[in-house]
Parts: structure tokens; C-alpha cells; sequence
């Protein structure tokens, strides 16, 4: 039973500003060291509202030949990267544990349940633990340095197979009798009957899988050695252990602040279908 009184209700809404607050001020204090310039940051006390130095910082960050620590690539070039490596992570993830699932749940074949369970055991492995061995295949196939060294090791995925498991396992029999009534194939079912009821599961999945992608810097980090690959997460890393040269926390804190728009952008504009594909039971 929830009481509603007024105290409680005043008192929920101070615990949420408070929690609000102590998340967004980071985040509040990269965007005003973004728009300041290096000189200033490097005084005391440290500014806590923004300045005019946004759209020239932005400028410098974004186009600048050589940014401090990055061994010269330009941040817009590092934002490619990092959003070609999301995309084809999330993509690949969500395409190849759909194909596994279906066929998993819908074909009848020998040791049907011990391969889903192979499967299932590859999440006691994570990259950390195999990724000498990753690593030698990579190298072997001459994908060091390439979109596909750094989307491949990673594009599979026994979470996104056991969740589509379960979401097809949800769908009543006599869709696919009804399927078979109509003439439509093992394809057919899938792209027009599947693929439509999994739209939201697919969203939520999206979401959670290109943050994952876009936060990746172990690995790029393993198999990258020319500066054009170098994602933003491996740049803003870099300019901090830059100890020979004088940090520019301005150039930084844009850097980071560059970082996270793709990542917020992906959850606002998928917001809807995200909290959708994590709640809803029921097709």
C-alpha cells in the first residue's frame, strides 16, 4: 500500500533533485571546462560556469592537426572510428544471435540443446581472458589495423542468443502452423513473422550493444598502431598520459564531451523502444 502524504512526497522529490545532482555535476563541470580556454584552466579556482571559448574549442578539437597525446589524428577522424566499430558491433551481435536463436528454437537437429549450451558456456570466457589467442588469429589473417580486427573478435554474443531464445520461445505454435498453412518457408517465417514481433527486444538490444561497442579500449588498443584507427575512448586516455606536454583540459574535457553525444543520442532517440524491449513479457 502506498501512503500519500506530503511530507513523502516532498521528501522523494529532494532525493531525486539530490541524486540528479550529484550525477549531472561531472558532466556539468566537463561542458564549462569546454568552453574556457587553457590559460584559465589552469588557474584556481577552477571556473564553474561556461565561458566563450565553446564554438573556437570546438573548432580546434574537432578539425585540429595535432591534438595533445593523440599523435596527431584529429578527433573527427577518432569519432568515426569509434562509430563505424559501434555500429558494426551492434549490428553483427544482433544479426548473427537472430540466426542462432531461430535456428535453435524452430529446426530440429542433433545435439540441438548441447550447441545452444556451448553457446551459453562462452560467457564464462570474456576478451580479457582469451585475447593472446584472439589476438594471433587477428594477426594471422591480416586484420590488424582494419574495421574488421577491431568488429569481428567481438561481434558474437551468448546474452543476445539466450535473450532471443526466450523471445521466440514466447511466440504460440500456431503462428508458425498457421505460417506453414500459408506456404511461407523457414525464411518467410522469420523475416515476416519474427522480425516484426522481435522489433522491440531488437531495439532495447541495439541500444545496450552499441554503448558497449563505443566504450570498447582494451582492444582496439591491442591491435591498433596506426593513429587513423584510433577511437575516442583510446584518444581521451592518451591526452591524459601525455606527461611530456602541458594538458590542455579545455581540449579534454571537448573531447569527452564529443564522446558521449553519439551514445546519448542512440538512448534518446530509442528511448521509447528501449524501455518497451526491457519490460514487455507478452507477444
Amino acid at each position: 500500500m502506498v501512503e500519500h502524504r506530503p511530507y513523502l512526497t516532498i521528501l522523494s522529490h529532494i532525493i531525486l533533485i539530490a541524486g540528479v545532482a550529484i550525477i549531472a555535476l561531472p558532466i556539468w563541470i566537463t561542458f564549462v571546462a569546454a568552453t574556457h580556454d587553457a590559460v584559465r584552466m589552469t588557474q584556481a579556482p577552477i571556473p564553474l560556469w561556461p565561458g566563450d571559448q565553446f564554438w573556437p574549442n570546438l573548432n580546434r578539437t574537432l578539425f585540429g592537426v595535432v591534438q595533445p597525446g593523440s599523435e596527431g589524428a584529429a578527433v573527427w577522424r577518432m569519432l568515426l572510428n569509434s562509430l563505424a566499430m559501434a555500429l558494426m558491433i551492434a549490428f553483427g551481435k544482433i544479426a548473427i544471435s537472430l540466426l542462432s536463436a531461430f535456428a535453435i528454437v524452430y529446426f530440429r537437429f542433433p545435439f540441438r540443446m548441447g550447441f545452444f549450451w556451448m553457446i551459453f558456456i562462452t560467457l564464462m570466457l570474456p576478451v580479457e581472458v582469451r585475447i593472446l589467442p584472439t589476438f594471433e588469429v587477428v594477426a594471422n589473417l591480416g586484420m590488424l589495423n582494419s574495421y574488421w580486427g577491431l568488429t569481428v573478435p567481438l561481434i558474437a554474443s551468448a546474452t543476445a542468443t539466450f535473450m532471443f531464445r526466450q523471445v521466440f520461445l514466447t511466440i504460440p505454435d500456431e503462428m508458425l502452423e498457421s505460417a506453414r498453412i500459408d506456404g511461407a518457408g523457414p525464411l518467410r517465417f522469420f523475416w515476416d513473422i519474427l522480425i516484426p514481433l522481435s522489433r522491440t527486444n531488437i531495439a532495447a538490444l541495439f541500444v545496450i550493444l552499441f554503448i558497449y561497442g563505443w566504450n570498447q579500449y582494451l582492444w582496439p588498443l591491442l591491435i591498433t598502431t596506426d593513429t587513423s584507427m584510433t577511437t575516442i575512448v583510446m584518444s581521451i586516455k592518451q591526452m591524459l598520459e601525455a606527461a611530456e606536454q602541458t594538458l590542455e583540459w579545455n581540449i579534454i574535457m571537448m573531447t569527452a564531451l564529443l564522446a558521449m553525444v553519439p551514445p546519448v543520442f542512440v538512448v534518446i532517440a530509442m528511448q521509447k523502444l528501449f524501455v518497451q524491449g526491457l519490460t514487455e513479457t507478452d507477444k
